[in-house]
């Protein structure tokens, strides 16, 4: 199925009170899983961002794949540990069970977006914060 993207996004980013910049843009895919994806990231950027404002971004870029990244300003994450946070039940180090989570959504998101032939990766910020970023390939409309 086709599915026109910034609409998706921008109805999760409203429920996370995220503020969105979004280009028009159509991923063929499976809309529910996209949305999942979506909120996994906006769910973690909420919780692990400390009240931080959440940002995203959504581009077509010239190599025609679609660029989503959610950022937040909380502490980051260790350099050592940014491949290990998509591995299935993977927390970092001192993460409590109260704050939510047992270690699965970063592992969901990086399935979903590899199911749709695209990649997801962390990156550090220069400040402080973190951003996630999922690349899909753009659907010829």
């Amino acid at each position: 199925m086709l599915e026109c993207v910034p609409h998706a996004i921008g109805l999760e980013c409203a429920a996370f009170d995220a503020q969105l910049q979004a280009q028009a843009v159509s991923v063929r895919g499976d809309a529910v899983l996209l949305r999942r994806l979506t909120r996994n990231l906006l769910e973690n950027a909420r919780r692990y961002g400390e009240g931080t404002p959440i940002t995203a971004t959504l581009a077509i870029k010239a190599d025609r794949t679609i660029e989503l990244d959610v950022l937040d300003n909380g502490p980051g994450i260790p350099a050592t540990e940014s491949e290990n946070i998509f591995e299935p039940f993977f927390r970092l180090p001192g993460a409590s069970e109260q704050a939510g989570g047992v270690g699965l959504g970063l592992s969901l998101v990086r399935q979903i977006a590899q199911a749709h032939g695209g990649t997801v990766q962390y990156l550090s910020r220069e400040y402080a914060g973190s951003c996630f970023r999922v690349r899909l390939p753009a659907s010829e409309n």
